[in-house]
């Protein structure tokens, strides 16, 4: 399912592509934010970048994986990773639950922290083995998020991160680009005040969820990580 975006001068209408030539109203989101400056910004970032489809996996395990493997490295190195372990086949939770620890740690490597990593993926793969994925993806969303958060080297980004992308269920990802970015235009709070702000201001969404953190993201991998301050839209706009 593709999400197109239009945009008129305040307001943003999402359409679902059902096919070229057919598309069909799904809401007037942006008419329901109750924060202007929340707004604001996405609709800057959404003018600068465009639209974006997050997260790139072809399998909710997938993204449980990648979740686990993005911890404290760039994204090239865990698409690396992601692609080594589907050479070897490691891509379903039974698979990769009962492979060697020290082949995982091989494949993962260049994620850094690879031998922490490699046993978390083999615990939460064997986690998701026995429970059954669809069962425990299909949780109420506070259930299945105390639930992530409960399981070894799974802190709030993680969790938040298998419940919006791989279970599809409103939760809004706060990560270090988040936190920085807003934080640049006097914004700050710790994880779960941002994300509280996030929440309390923008419509309960998935796909609006997916598209605005995907937005911060990409945006802010270009200007704060580069220390590009002076050419930020946002401050300087």
């Amino acid at each position: 399912m593709d999400y197109v975006p239009h945009a008129t001068f305040f307001t943003f209408i999402y359409f679902t592509k059902g096919n070229f030539n057919s598309y069909i109203i799904k809401e007037h989101l942006f008419k329901e934010m109750k924060n202007e400056r929340i707004h604001d910004i996405y609709k800057v970032l959404l003018e600068k970048i465009g639209h974006l489809q997050w997260w790139p996996a072809e399998t909710p395990f997938e993204v449980v994986i990648g979740a686990i493997l993005t911890q404290q490295t760039k994204w090239t190195n865990v698409e690396k990773a992601i692609e080594g372990l589907k050479r070897y086949d490691l891509i379903e939770p039974e698979k990769l639950a009962r492979a060697d620890l020290e082949l995982i740690e091989k494949i993962i490597r260049c994620c850094g922290f690879y031998r922490q990593k490699a046993k978390r993926l083999k615990d939460i793969a064997g986690f998701f083995a026995r429970e059954g994925i669809d069962d425990v993806l299909s949780m109420p969303t506070t259930e299945l998020r105390n639930l992530m958060l409960s399981l070894r080297g799974v802190g709030n980004e993680t969790a938040d991160s298998i419940v919006l992308y791989a279970a599809n269920k409103p939760k809004f990802v706060i990560d270090a680009y988040t936190t920085r970015m807003m934080k640049c235009i006097g914004i700050e709070g710790n994880y779960l005040q941002l994300q509280e702000m996030f929440e309390r201001d923008l419509p309960e969404d998935v796909s609006l969820y997916k598209e605005y953190h995907a937005l911060i993201v990409e945006y802010a991998k270009s200007y704060c990580g580069k220390k590009q301050c002076e050419n930020c839209i946002l401050i300087n706009g």
